[in-house]
């Protein structure tokens, strides 16, 4: 495999596109399965537009896809070593958390 600047600023943009708190929040709900733009509004809480933008970077660094079904559009995760990679830094964020925790009460 070739490791070239083109490369590394394509799976540069995915880091990018995962780097948002509100991207991820959106992207670890999609863990469980397809959802709607409404069901990811009201996860996250803004504006409909907002929704939108934070999904089109997800698209277009090909983290994500849709389907329209009648007026709804359904979102899916599409990198599927994503489940993964969320797990893993996840595991890393709770021991870090329960480390902070240990050194609070062993004072």
């Amino acid at each position: 495999m070739v490791h070239n600047k083109q490369y590394i600023a394509e799976q540069a943009k995915i880091f990018k596109a995962l780097g948002h708190p509100t991207r991820l929040l959106m992207v670890d709900a999609l863990r469980d399965g397809e959802k709607c733009v409404c069901e990811l509004q009201s996860l996250v809480g803004d504006d409909i537009s907002t929704i939108s933008r934070h999904l089109a970077v997800l698209r277009e660094a090909g983290i994500i896809s849709s389907n329209k079904r009648g007026t709804n559009i359904y979102y899916k995760l599409s990198l599927c070593c994503l489940e993964t990679f969320l797990g893993c830094t996840g595991e890393l964020v709770e021991k870090r958390v329960r480390s902070q925790i240990d050194m609070l009460t062993t004072r």
